[in-house]
Formats: structure tokens, sequence, C-alpha cells
């Protein structure tokens, strides 16, 4: 751990291996997302993962809906090097197929696929192969165990939660409710899986609901020791999925918990990457590595146009991989203080700003249509 991250002890896991990578607390939390092309478009989807590997992603997770799909993978995978997690719905057979086909790591989500041999097949070739496996639970997708659906293969009580179904969900059982039915279902398969000596697991509950995933984490993780997958699931498009990571992915990294992350927003997986690597920077979980545009919200004080201004420097920064902060301030209350701090910062008066170099300004006073060429120039050269 570095002294960056004192304020925030990890919770103590397992290590679990998934291709190059390791998962767990002796290691940095890894940014993960997901591709939105046909996996089977082999050419688009390695296309995709390598911008993404580019912007940050350390593991990137590939739908799996067909058998094409999952032959697909072996070709991928010859040409990426980023760990590469096929997502398995509905048949265990596709998951056999891609862990043939050299993935690092399969999710299964315990309310979808059943406990019987087809599965307990998955568990003994991904131990074969060194392969991980996530169990990943959403809220929207378990539903009352039974015969078919218990690892345990039998019926009887369901336990907290018991009757809920994705329809009955929003409207009739509390936050508390949900988490505990996922929880239970999620330490169901982890007791099934560990009983057939497997442990390479990682673990998600993710819900659309912010205190739900708050809930259902903080309750697995006292039950186990297996690093956490975090995430807000159909969390939404960009402005709303973002509000709903950062305060519930942001609450539980600042608690300790969670080992790899995904922010989901609609559209773009390159938004997802960007996004997330941020959110670890800005709780120094990931050194910096770009530009942090650092700004005042503005007051009857300011006397500069300054909201365009720091909105156009934040735009033209974000291909530069150079940490530095640049600090943009509207007045002289905080403003000099601030910039003092940065490695470049600007001060502004009436009209007019003053450029600081790594704390010191040599008192030119820069009239305010030049302000934005004088900072791009001077960020060019540091």
């Amino acid at each position: 751990m570095n002294d960056d991250q004192v304020n925030f002890p990890r919770r103590v896991t397992r290590s679990v291996r998934v291709g190059r990578l390791t998962l767990g607390s002796g290691f940095p939390v890894a940014v993960q997302s997901m591709t939105t092309t046909p996996t089977a478009d082999v050419d688009a989807t390695v296309a995709q993962i390598r911008r993404l590997a580019e912007a940050g992603a350390d593991l990137v997770r590939l739908a799996v809906p067909t058998m094409a799909d999952a032959e697909a993978l072996g070709r991928i995978r010859r040409q990426v090097d980023t760990p590469l997690v096929a997502d398995i719905h509905f048949n265990a057979r596709l998951a056999l197929a891609t862990l043939d086909q050299g993935v690092d790591k399969i999710r299964i989500n315990p309310g979808n696929v059943p406990a019987d041999d087809d599965l307990f097949q998955v568990i003994d070739a991904a131990k074969a192969r060194g392969a991980a496996i996530r169990l990943g639970v959403n809220s929207g997708s378990i539903m009352p165990r039974s015969k078919d659906t218990s690892p345990s293969g039998e019926g009887g009580p369901q336990g907290p939660g018991e009757g809920l179904t994705p329809e009955t969900i929003p409207s009739q059982h509390s936050p508390q409710q949900i988490a505990d039915r996922m929880v239970s279902e999620v330490l169901r398969y982890l007791d099934l899986f560990q009983s057939r000596g497997f442990r390479d697991l990682v673990l998600s509950l993710k819900a659309s609901d912010v205190p739900t995933t708050i809930a259902a984490y903080r309750a697995v993780a006292v039950a186990c020791d297996c690093p956490l997958h975090l995430g807000i699931t159909a969390a939404g498009p960009r402005e709303e999925a973002v509000l709903k990571s950062a305060l519930g992915i942001g609450s539980l990294l600042a608690e300790g918990l969670g080992d790899t992350i995904r922010v989901s927003i609609t559209g773009d997986p390159l938004i997802e990457v960007q996004t997330a690597v941020r959110m670890l920077e800005i709780l120094h979980l990931r050194p910096l590595g770009g530009v942090e545009v650092l700004s005042c919200p503005t007051c009857g004080r300011c006397q500069v146009d300054l909201a365009p201004l720091a909105e156009r420097l934040y735009l033209a920064t974000r291909s530069i991989r150079r940490p530095l902060r640049v600090a943009v301030m509207g007045c002289v209350v905080n403003g000099p203080g601030e910039a003092r701090e940065a490695d470049l910062g600007l001060a502004a008066g009436k009209g007019f700003g003053l450029l600081f170099r790594h704390g010191r300004t040599g008192g030119e006073k820069i009239p305010e249509n030049q302000l934005f060429d004088r900072l791009m120039a001077e960020i060019q050269k540091l």
C-alpha cells in the first residue's frame, strides 16, 4: 500500500489470477469494461479491446450469447494480451466452449445458470485450465430457488427475499431485503464451487439502486474473503450513471471494499473506462495519469468568463498523459493559493490573469482573450 492509500485501507482478500493480472487486496484496484461489438465480429472486437486497454482498462468482458461468439474468442485471444472475461448466461455449455478457446475468466450469473452437471463440468474445466470465475448476481436476475435452480438441488424455504422475482423487486421489497436475497444466492453458489475445490472466485452483487448495492457488498464482504467486483448495473445514460457510480462505487471504495470496478454507462465503453480511471485517481487509488484541471465554481467576485475557459481547457487536455495539475481560479481570494499548489496555475483579476509556474509568478498580466492559448503553450512546455 502506498502513502496515498493510507486513508482507505483495503479489505483483506485472497488473490485471484486472471491471465497476467492479479485481483485482490495486495494489488491495485483494476478497471474493466465490456465490448459493445458482436463478439463474432473479430476485427471490430479486437479493435475495441485495444482502444479500451489504451484508455486504462485492465481486463475486458465480452458477451457470449451464441456458439459462434464462443468460438471467435480463440481468434480474439491470439490478437490481444488484455485479460478477457466471457460473459455467460443461461447456457453452461457456452462457458465450456470459451474455456477451450483460452479465456482468462468467465462470468456466471447464479440467477440464470442452474447448478447441474453442466455447471460442475465448467467448475472442473476452469480449475484444470487455471481460469478464474466471477459469480455475478444482479438484482433483476435473481429468482425463487427451486429444484432446478438451487445449488443444493433441493426445494424448501427460500430464506431472505422469499418469493422475490424481477417483477416484484421495485415495489414490494426494501433495499435490505433485496440485498439479503442477492447475498444468499451468491454465497450458496460460492459454497458449491469451493466444495469442488475451486477457489479462484470473484464476486459481484449489483443493483440499479445504489443503497441496495451498497448493502449487498457490505454484507458479502464480512461473509467471505473473495475479491469483489464493484458496479451499479443498468446505471443509465452518462450523467445519471456517473452520479450513481460515484456514490455507489465511490462509497464502497472509501470503505476499503472493491478489487475491480466497472462504471456502467449506456453508450461507448471508452467513456466507462475513462470515468473509472478518473474515479480511482480522485481517490488516490491509482496514480494521476493525465491533466487534472482545478477550477473554482465562480461567484460575484469573478471578473473574467471563467466557465468556458475551464471547460475548453479540460476538453483540450484529455489526450495528454503526463501527470499535471492545472488550476484556473477566478479571483484573488483563493486563486493565488490554489495556483501556487498546482504545476501550472492561473489567478484571474478584472479582465486578465496572472500565470503561476510551479508556485511562482512573474507578475505578467495576460489579457483574458489570450489566457487559453498561453495556458496550452505552458502545458506543452511542461
